[in-house]
């Protein structure tokens, strides 16, 4: 799962109903767009080396988690310091790098359940966007203060269900890699990441200035890469189950 841990830090400073940035949700969605753009380029760029690589790139792009998460948190650091001429470069290497990071999700998604549901799950995060950015503007201070709540308790299961199941897919992994547990994190993680969603619409404003929109940006990326990721895992669990 692309990485998440700033969910956490965001919700916890978006503690006042005032408003720090104003403008930066306006300011980020570009670069949040632009980064799911270079995300698809990397999926396709990851494809193209899978074609020639062949199995060897199972070990290319379990190298390439490396260098993503260390740019993960360089990004981060510079874009929150609102440094954003260096942080625009690093982010745009990091969408680049998680979309290759995904090929290997992808390709198993067009096998399990076809090409369609890669169409399928791109529609339902676009819808989610634009539902998100409608009704997420105009969440009361209570609503958002408890789905934040929700979201945090949320991602704290979600990790420890990901872990179980990275440990228990070692030793029984019929057991814990598919069928009904997989089923259970991807509709739960789909669900998760419906109301980071909305949560994010509310909370960068309230975390954020408006010359630290690369930051809220990266969040609200993260945020629709993940709905992205579990949607296609939900899809493939109820494609396997059939």
């Amino acid at each position: 799962m692309p990485a998440s841990s700033n969910f956490r830090e965001v919700i916890r400073d978006a503690q006042s109903s005032a408003l720090v940035g104003p403008n930066v949700v306006n300011k980020a969605l570009p670069y949040v767009g632009g980064g799911m753009v270079l995300t698809a380029a990397g999926v396709m760029g990851g494809i193209a080396t899978l074609m020639a690589l062949g199995p060897a790139f199972q070990m290319v792009s379990f190298i390439a988690i490396i260098p993503w998460f260390i740019l993960f948190f360089v990004a981060q650091n510079a874009a929150s310091k609102g440094n954003n001429a260096t942080a625009l470069p690093l982010l745009a290497t990091f969408s680049l790098l998680t979309g290759f990071t995904l090929t290997g999700l992808v390709v198993q998604a067009i096998a399990v359940a076809g090409a369609a549901s890669i169409g399928t799950a791109a529609v339902a995060t676009g819808l989610t966007f634009v539902i998100a950015s409608i009704m997420g503007r105009r969440m009361s201070d209570s609503v958002g203060q408890a789905l934040g709540g929700v979201v945090t308790l949320g991602i704290i299961g979600l990790v420890i269900a990901m872990v179980v199941q990275l440990i228990g897919g070692i030793f029984a992994p019929q057991m814990f890699l598919g069928g009904s547990f997989e089923l259970m994190i991807a509709g739960f993680g789909t669900v998760l990441f419906v109301g980071a969603a909305f949560l994010d619409f509310y909370t960068m404003p309230r975390t954020y200035n408006d010359e630290q929109y690369l930051a809220g940006a990266l969040g609200m990326y993260l945020t629709y890469i993940n709905l992205f990721v579990f949607i296609l895992r939900l899809l493939i669990a109820l494609q396997s189950r059939d």
